[in-house]
């Protein structure tokens, strides 16, 4: 069938939107018609050149949600009208990691799916008979796509799919840092450096997790009150003095639980320097730039600190999206404030340039527009 797409077919140039062809799903595939998808950072950082795993020709988007149109041959959990959201972490309940609690690194389609393949080593996307590959196994910047069963989440069809779709990254990587990677427990203090997407969720974890304190860190005014609406107690611009700051207000300790979700190293020492004394954990969340590292005094670990990474919150995609998206069904979780744009999708690179003004938290194309 043929489609309109956002190709990236140079990198560090605009995408291009134009008419590409989509094949049918093969078995353990699914075609969906997508409804809404959100631009996220990570899309930003593979056009402009600065992922070293990136590839092109390619058609971006990962942060998607819509309807199941048809199925492939060994399709067994969806069907034709299932609402999904996207996973570029997919979980196929078979493998060593899906089966095991500490992990939701799902190892079935993992090599084929960073070459920007499916699962049997090709695409279903072309132009004039050359493929184009998947980007994170999702290519959510098109009218349609085709995706792997395992790596779609069923999802209640009350739910607005322009709101559901951040769930597919963003926001339930922050939520899911807090619940599932810290384990955020009932009276705790937390900090959380960043209030994009991922960080506001990160707050909203922490306030579902039940912590007692939950400070937010950001230089921007606007976003640091959207963290108050959301369910932090305290609020700081961030800047060089902020672990002073942090000490300071946990009387010279620091905090139980940091979470880094700006993507700086910087932020990330300050995370690490900001975690209390003899059990702190600074999870770390933002993806750094090519070649950076992260330079923690060894000082700061002997005295009982810890630090863990954490991919996609640690949720389990196929399990974990549908319970959260019930939760903002049910009240707990406020979508609302995080919608900041809506585009069409030819307007997608201008929803790089809102990233890049750090205008809103989350621009959304809609294909329904």
């Amino acid at each position: 069938m043929k489609i309109r797409a956002a190709v990236l077919e140079k990198f560090g140039e605009p995408l291009e939107v134009q008419e590409v062809d989509l094949a049918e799903p093969k078995a353990g595939e699914v075609l969906v018609r997508l409804v809404a998808c959100g631009v996220c950072h990570t899309d930003l950082y593979t056009a402009s050149g600065a992922d070293p795993s990136g590839y092109s020709p390619t058609v971006l988007g990962h942060e998607g949600a819509g309807i199941v149109e048809k199925v492939g041959d060994d399709v067994g959990s969806l069907a034709p009208g299932d609402h999904v959201v996207t996973l570029f972490s997919p979980q196929c309940r078979e493998c060593t990691h899906c089966l095991d609690p500490r992990t939701n690194l799902c190892l079935a389609i993992r090599e084929q799916q960073n070459q920007g393949y499916l699962p049997d080593g090709t695409t279903r996307l072309s132009r004039d008979g050359e493929p184009i590959r998947h980007f994170m196994g999702t290519s959510t910047f098109a009218e349609y796509t085709v995706m792997p069963e395992i790596a779609l989440a069923k999802i209640s069809p009350e739910a607005p799919l322009d709101h559901a779709c951040v769930f597919a990254c963003g926001l339930s990587t922050g939520i899911g840092a807090a619940l599932n990677t810290a384990k955020v427990e009932p009276g705790s203090t937390c900090v959380v450096f960043g209030a994009g997407l991922v960080g506001l969720g990160a707050v909203i974890g922490c306030r579902l997790g039940g912590a007692e304190r939950i400070v937010c860190v950001d230089p921007a005014e606007t976003r640091l009150e959207l963290a108050r609406r959301q369910g932090a107690t305290d609020t700081l611009s961030g800047g060089p003095e902020a672990v002073e700051q942090i000490l300071e207000m946990t009387g010279g300790f620091g905090a139980d639980y940091t979470f880094e979700a700006t993507g700086r190293v910087d932020v990330m020492r300050q995370a690490v320097e900001s975690a209390r004394m003899g059990w702190g954990l600074a999870t770390v969340c933002g993806v750094a730039g090519k070649g950076e590292t992260l330079d923690v005094v060894p000082r700061f670990l002997i005295t009982g600190r810890r630090v863990a990474g954490s991919s996609f919150g640690g949720v389990k995609g196929r399990d974990q999206v549908p319970q959260y998206v019930d939760r903002y069904l049910a009240g707990d979780i406020d979508v609302d404030p995080l919608i900041s744009h809506t585009l069409s999708l030819d307007e997608v690179n201008r929803g790089f340039d809102l990233m890049h003004a750090q205008d809103g938290i989350r621009s959304v194309i809609s294909f329904e527009a």
